[in-house]
Parts: structure tokens; sequence; C-alpha cells
């Protein structure tokens, strides 16, 4: 049963990040936690480091900052990127959300609603989120959130 999550739950990964990210996720060392009452799937870890939690509405994945930086670490141009200014770089790293007007450039195929890792200009994560508007909203608009922040670099570690 092991086995078939693992490539169950790689696959969803390439759906949702791209291809590649499943395996480079989630390796054949991951360990799956299994919900108690309804033996789903609920988290994935890599040793004792959470890497993602699988949501059974959507069946897709909320990223953790650990998640994120091995997706950006083994996946440099992954389609969930959002990149911000530096001026507002330690307020993202803390949890707040991500407005419109700091967004210097975000992944084209972004859709709201959609997972996002928020990056500096090094490629390095900031953030995890949820995107509201679509690419181009995010550098066009001069006000409103772009990303909902659900964990922060410094927050969240």
């Amino acid at each position: 049963m092991m086995k078939e999550d693992l490539e169950k739950i790689r696959e969803i990964a390439n759906y949702q990040f791209g291809y590649g990210a499943g395996n480079a996720l989630f390796p054949d060392s991951a360990i799956i936690e299994y919900s108690k009452n309804t033996g789903r799937i609920r988290h994935i870890f890599d040793g004792d480091e959470l890497l993602a939690n699988y949501r059974p509405n959507d069946a897709l994945f909320t990223l953790t900052i650990a998640g994120a930086e091995k997706l950006v670490r083994e996946l440099p141009e992954i389609k969930c990127r959002v990149m911000l200014l530096e001026d507002v770089k330690e307020f993202i790293e803390d949890g707040k959300n991500l407005f419109a007007k700091h967004v210097v450039d975000a992944s084209p195929n972004i859709r709201p609603g959609d997972e996002t890792i928020v990056v500096d200009k090094e490629n390095e994560v900031i953030g995890v989120g949820k995107a509201i508007l679509t690419p181009e909203e995010m550098k066009a608009f001069s006000s409103g959130v772009a990303v909902k922040i659900r964990r922060g670099r410094k927050k969240h570690r």
C-alpha cells in the first residue's frame, strides 16, 4: 500500500507543481502519515521534516517551507513561483500577506487559488501561500493582496 500511495502523491505533485515535482519533493524515503479516522493520506514527511499536507477536499497539497525549499532547489523554474521586492522580504518571512504592488514577477500559469512559493531575487524561499490574483494582475495592480501567505520562513520553520 505504501509504494502505491507514494506513486499517487508523486503524480498529484506532478500535476500541481509541474513535471518532475513528484520525485523532487517526495523521495523513496518519504513517510506518509494517514488519518486515524478515515485512513486517508494526511501528511508527508522526509525523516522528521514535514514536507506537505494533503487536502482531501480538492486532492492537492499545501506546502511547508521545507517542502517549498526542496522543490525550488530541485526545480529552479517551478511553475508556481512569485518573486517579491526585497523591501517587503522581512514582512513575508513573518507570515504577512504579499500585496500586488510588491510582486516583481510571477510564473505565467498561476491561477487564483493555486499553492504558490514566494521567493526573493536569489530564488530563496521566503514563504508559501495561496494565489489570490492571476500573474498578470499581480504585476499590473498597485493594490490588493496577491498571495495570502500561509507560512513565512521565520514564523514557520
